[in-house]
């Protein structure tokens, strides 16, 4: 059997509601499953109940953007207390961040002679938090773009005509809150960092320093010699493996929820030493 650690929702980027992805799993004769929306424990209370009650292992997730030097990381928070009333003012200013960054997006657009409005952004979103992916859907549904990337190259990508920055935590303040609200921070997909895995090795010892606890090593597009590597790192480092499929729905359909028949298969013995750290680390 499998797991998948590493999926989206409506209450961020995704297209499937948290009914709909505990039924994906299910059907894909998933073990284990975890929501790690963007900057937001929204969802992840609905997936708890809804994957228990079907006889699912859920693991409390959240993936927040962050910075470390120069570099943007996503970090994996797994175990997370989704109650914890800190958590969630932490989590505010990044949510605040990216209603201004979308506020400043539309203008760039309409500038452009783009005709959007927030009004047609938020029905896209419908709930929870609203960012550039939205946007990419609506400027593919109006015809300005012929596909979901074609609106990042095009418009909203860095260094695009849209493109705006937004306020982030450093890593080493996103790896101290995870671990406050009792979880386990994994840096998500590193080889998008570098495809030639130049610079991880340094900046995963550097993350190390600063409480890193993995790596999420089985992600789809890492090939095998990309994972012989990362799990070398994880190894010297003492790192706990996880992996996902970075599960959105219809905007990546490259990027299908994890199982057997799907071809992506992380196997379920992460969600072993993964639930086997979280218990360590209860008081």
């Amino acid at each position: 059997m499998c797991i998948d650690l590493h999926t989206h929702s409506i209450y961020s980027d995704g297209t499937s509601t948290p009914e709909e992805l505990v039924g994906l799993a299910l059907s894909n004769g998933l073990k284990g499953l975890s929501l790690t929306d963007h900057d937001t424990v929204e969802g992840v209370e609905e997936v708890r109940r809804l994957g228990e009650q079907a006889g699912l292992v859920v693991v409390s997730g959240v993936e927040i953007s962050t910075t470390l030097r120069q570099y943007t990381l996503h970090i994996l928070g797994y175990g997370i207390d989704h109650t914890d009333q800190v958590l969630h003012s932490w989590l505010q200013p990044l949510q605040e961040g990216r209603k201004k960054r979308n506020d400043i997006i539309l203008h760039k657009l309409q500038a452009l002679g783009v005709e959007i409005t927030a009004e047609e952004v938020q029905e896209i979103s419908c709930c929870g938090q609203t960012g550039r992916p939205h946007i990419a859907r609506l400027l593919m549904a109006k015809g300005v773009v012929d596909s979901f990337d074609g609106a990042f190259r095009q418009y909203l990508g860095r260094n695009r005509p849209a493109w705006e920055s937004r306020f982030s935590y450093s890593a080493a303040e996103t790896i101290d809150m995870i671990h406050q609200a009792g979880g386990l921070a994994v840096l998500a997909h590193p080889a998008q960092l570098d495809p030639e895995m130049r610079v991880q090795p340094l900046l995963i010892r550097e993350l190390v320093l600063r409480g890193l606890d993995g790596l999420e090593i089985h992600y789809p597009t890492h090939t095998r010699k990309t994972k012989k590597k990362l799990k070398a790192l994880a190894h010297e480092q003492n790192l706990l493996v996880t992996g996902g499929s970075d599960f959105h729905g219809m905007t990546r359909p490259a990027h299908r929820l994890a199982g057997k028949a799907m071809g992506f298969c992380p196997p379920c013995s992460l969600l072993d030493e993964l639930t086997a750290r979280l218990n360590r680390r209860q008081p």
